[in-house]
């Protein structure tokens, strides 16, 4: 009865390993940086205007500043100097992603705005998934960020997902490399082609991305820069109830929440991104730098 086991064991090892080792490869050969070190299309965006406006982008986990690129555009056009950097270990190869940690992505969010801020003063930022996390954190140690704009904020981490992260370095010797379901989160197709995420992730990441999200719990009620919250009825990432739930918990005494009934978990480059790009641009223009960040509260919107 125990050899048995033993031989069922290793062979769901085995098994898990190989499996990891194949995905890991076609990720790889798909996903060939450049000369750069860097994924085709995964770059960092960066747009210089000839005004004083500036604003951060922050792009999500195990994505890259492509799923910005319209909202950049748009921002852009406004007359905003805009900047969207690459997190480390992000579009390059899944080595580099592997590697990282949750603080050198929050350290590289607070590098990149402290400079932005250098340039041009205090500047709103707007963040995607993770990228809205590591803005939350940023909110909450800047009182003078004069505008917060979430974008499927990853503010809440689903059982399985914290499971597997409590118990990564079991899951490791078993699946060193999983899919994501990152391809659910984007329902427009040609924009899913498109996309340079990993697709792939460890559970050492996961882990580490639980780690993100238990300093946004700390960190949200500590956010009083007026909040734009966005988020999507047909997310799969994070549930509207649990959306609804940290939303509630934001320390803002200005903040809204819109709910999108177009789209996955990537708004900003899915079915409806252009009512994501207007309700951004509206709520920047209605927040600007210079202004007191404590206005009247207002309700939730639906």
């Amino acid at each position: 009865m125990i050899l048995a086991l033993l031989v069922a064991s290793a062979a769901i090892l085995w098994y898990g390993r190989r499996s990891s080792r194949a995905l890991a490869a076609q990720v790889a050969a798909k996903l060939v940086p450049g000369a750069d070190g860097i994924i085709p299309g995964a770059e960092p965006i960066s747009l210089d205007a000839s005004g004083s406006r500036a604003v951060l982008l922050l792009h999500g986990f195990g994505d890259t500043p492509q799923t910005l690129r319209y909202v950049a555009a748009a921002l852009h056009a406004d007359g905003y100097t805009v900047r969207a950097p690459l997190l480390p270990g992000h579009g390059r190869t899944l080595a580099a992603f592997r590697a990282t940690r949750a603080k050198q992505w929050i350290a590289a969010a607070r590098e990149a705005y402290e400079e932005m801020c250098l340039a041009h003063g205090p500047s709103p930022v707007v963040g995607l998934s993770m990228g809205g996390a590591l803005a939350i954190v940023l909110a909450a140690e800047t009182p003078t960020m004069p505008a917060l704009a979430l974008i499927a904020p990853y503010v809440s981490m689903p059982r399985r997902a914290r499971f597997v992260a409590r118990f990564h370095p079991v899951w490791s010797l078993i699946t060193p490399y999983f899919r994501s379901g990152g391809d659910r989160s984007i329902h427009d197709e040609t924009e899913r082609a498109r996309n340079r995420a990993y697709g792939v992730l460890t559970p050492a990441l996961l882990f580490e991305l639980s780690r993100v999200v238990r300093r946004v719990q700390v960190s949200l009620p500590r956010v009083k820069s007026p909040t734009l919250v966005i988020h999507g009825l047909n997310d799969e990432r994070i549930p509207p109830d649990a959306a609804a739930r940290e939303y509630a918990r934001l320390g803002a005494s200005d903040k809204r929440l819109i709910w999108l009934d177009q789209g996955g978990h990537v708004l900003t480059v899915d079915h409806g991104r252009d009512r994501v790009i207007e309700l951004v641009k509206d709520w920047l223009a209605r927040h600007p730098a210079g202004v007191a960040a404590h206005s009247p509260a207002r309700p939730a919107v639906t």
